[in-house]
Parts: C-alpha cells; sequence; structure tokens
C-alpha cells in the first residue's frame, strides 16, 4: 500500500510540475471528465496569476475537467513577472484545449506564443473573457495587428475583444477603488442555467464602461450596479451611471475561419479578489460549461468551494507578489 502511495504521488506530482512555467491540474471526477480547458493569465493590475490557479483547482477538483494554468514569464529567473507583456509560455496547450478562459491585459507575444490563440480563434472554439480579456492584446506590430485592442483593421475595429468578446477598452464607469459592484441578473436571464446558484454577486472591482448596444448577437447576463462605496451592503449611486446600469456580463456567438461558430461569455468582473464571491465563481463555472453546450450538466447549486488556501493580493499596479513561479500557487501552499 505504501508503495503504491508512493507511485500515486510520484505520478500526481509529475504531471502536475511537468514544466515548471505553467500548472497542470488532471481533472478528478465530474461532467467535465475528459474536456479540457487552458486559463491564461498575464495582467498587471487584477492578479490573473492568482485568481487562475484557484478556478483551475475549482474546476479540475469539483467539475472533472483537466486544466492548464499559463503565466507571463521572466525568461531569464523563471518567475511571474505580470509586467512583462512578451513572454508566455506553456499557450501551446490550446492545440488541444476544448475551452480557453483568458484574463490578459495588453499582451504583445512573439508570433510563435500568438500563433496557438490565432489557431484557436480561427477553430471557432469557446473562449470565456474575465475582466481585462477585452483588452486582452496590444500587437504593436505584424499580421496580428488586427488583434489588438485598438485595431482599426478593417472588420477588426477594437480588435479581438469588440470582434471576439464584444467589446474592447473603453472606460472605468465606476469610480475606480472607490465604487464596487453588485451584480444584478439581467431581465429575462433569471431561469436560465447561467445564473443558477448566482443569487448574491458582489466584487469590489468597478463597473467598465461599454457602448450600448453591444454588438451582434450579445446577450446580456449581469447588470452592474455601481454601489456608492467598496462595502456590499452601501447603497447604489443614484444618477447617470446607474441610467442605464451597463452589463458586466454577457454571451454571444463568433464564427471561426473554418466556419464553426464557437460560444463566448465575457465578464468585467473576476479580479483575484473578486473571486471570494461564491455566486460570482459560480457564474464562471455555469459558464464553462455552457460554453461547451454541456448547459443541461449545469447543477442548482455547482460545488465552486474554494480548494486549499486562497488568500488574493488586493487589485493594483506592481502589487503582485514577487519571485514566486508557478507551482507556489498548487496545490494548498500559498506564498508568503
Amino acid at each position: 500500500q505504501l508503495c503504491l502511495a508512493v507511485a500515486l504521488l510520484t505520478a500526481f506530482s509529475s504531471a502536475t510540475f511537468a514544466d515548471e512555467q505553467w500548472l497542470t491540474f488532471p481533472g478528478q471526477s465530474g461532467p467535465g471528465k475528459g474536456k479540457r480547458i487552458v486559463l491564461v493569465s498575464g495582467d498587471e493590475e487584477y492578479r490573473s496569476e492568482e485568481a487562475l490557479p484557484q478556478l483551475a483547482k475549482i474546476l479540475s477538483k469539483h467539475q472533472g475537467f483537466d486544466c492548464v494554468v499559463t503565466f507571463s514569464i521572466d525568461p531569464d529567473t523563471g518567475t511571474i513577472d505580470p509586467n512583462l507583456h512578451t513572454n508566455m509560455p506553456g499557450v501551446q496547450a490550446l492545440e488541444s484545449a476544448d475551452l480557453l478562459i483568458l484574463l490578459t491585459r495588453f499582451r504583445d507575444p512573439p508570433p510563435d506564443q500568438m500563433k496557438p490563440f490565432v489557431d484557436y480563434f480561427n477553430s471557432g472554439k469557446p473562449i470565456i473573457g474575465l475582466r481585462t480579456a477585452t483588452h486582452a492584446f496590444e500587437i504593436k506590430k505584424g499580421p496580428n495587428r488586427k488583434y489588438s485592442w485598438d485595431s482599426k483593421v478593417p472588420g477588426w475595429e477594437g480588435g479581438f475583444g469588440r470582434r471576439i468578446l464584444g467589446e474592447t477598452w473603453v472606460s472605468h464607469h465606476g469610480d475606480h477603488k472607490k465604487q464596487s459592484t453588485r451584480g444584478l441578473i439581467a431581465p429575462g436571464m433569471e431561469s436560465g442555467p447561467l445564473v443558477r446558484g448566482c443569487d448574491d454577486i458582489w466584487v469590489p472591482t468597478d463597473v467598465y464602461g461599454v457602448r450600448l448596444p453591444l454588438p451582434g448577437d450579445c446577450r446580456t447576463v449581469i447588470l452592474g450596479q455601481v454601489l456608492s462605496g467598496m462595502n456590499p451592503t452601501d447603497p447604489p449611486v443614484k444618477g447617470p451611471k446607474n441610467d442605464p446600469i451597463l452589463p458586466v456580463a454577457w454571451t454571444k456567438t463568433y464564427q471561426g475561419e473554418n466556419g464553426h461558430v464557437g460560444r463566448v461569455f465575457t465578464t468585467t468582473m473576476g479580479s483575484a479578489v473578486d473571486l471570494e464571491n461564491e455566486s460570482l465563481r459560480r457564474l464562471i463555472v455555469n459558464a464553462s460549461y455552457w460554453c461547451l453546450g454541456m448547459e443541461d450538466q449545469i447543477p442548482p447549486k455547482a460545488n465552486v468551494d474554494i480548494v486549499g488556501e486562497y488568500r488574493p493580493t488586493d487589485f493594483g499596479f506592481n502589487g503582485f507578489r514577487k519571485n514566486h513561479k508557478p507551482q507556489d500557487y498548487f496545490p494548498d501552499q500559498w506564498p508568503k
């Protein structure tokens, strides 16, 4: 029995730490068994390097999905550096992904690291975009310039964010770090599978500005009520910030170059501290099922319990934990 335990531990560890530049979480039991989700982190402000490993743990342990998490890595030290826009090792995992969950900001990867994204988008496979994914890329030059958040390429105005997710970077609508967000289920969505068990959404990040109406077949799922302070009990602000109340989560579809139509779920919530809210975690898990065409398997209240230790850092520039490698977020450890 001891030998078997050691063998299992060795196998699990080798799968998890196959490469120190990214993390792999084998799926346990659950409806997601056999499906692979790749979660790509890389933003300077909202601590995606902390949020996405926790989300991957939830999806793998409670829902059964195989998950890979990638990071912005300093090639000289092998440590996570969210301020580095040009190195995203491990994104080749997208070649076998069934779903992409993206939380990046203004990334400009080299062509060999951008290619897996381009191939994935061309395939029309499903995508979940969190928070700054609306401005995921800032491609300075070359043929991939059309994916940049500020693209003016005909047919790709607003880049990946506007064309595929539904919106690019516009503005802070709520007062950043002073006004938090209450998520309200949009009229007509109350009985839908995406919002099952999501009856108490509150996050400390502010509402992002979006242009109305959202393009194409976008359908609002959650509206973001701007609160007057940074506590869930604070009242809504009065005036134009809540008239109208802007979408903070919506669905749409996009068509890949191969003709396949993929499902998209976008939310401008999703920082590491936002994920402390159980209903938001459940909304993202439900969206994972929906994007994969598995909405009939969304339970009344999906298990989204935190796995291991989770002490997320508040959002802000240059606030990331320095000199840490990806494995510091696995499985129950947390950087000191």
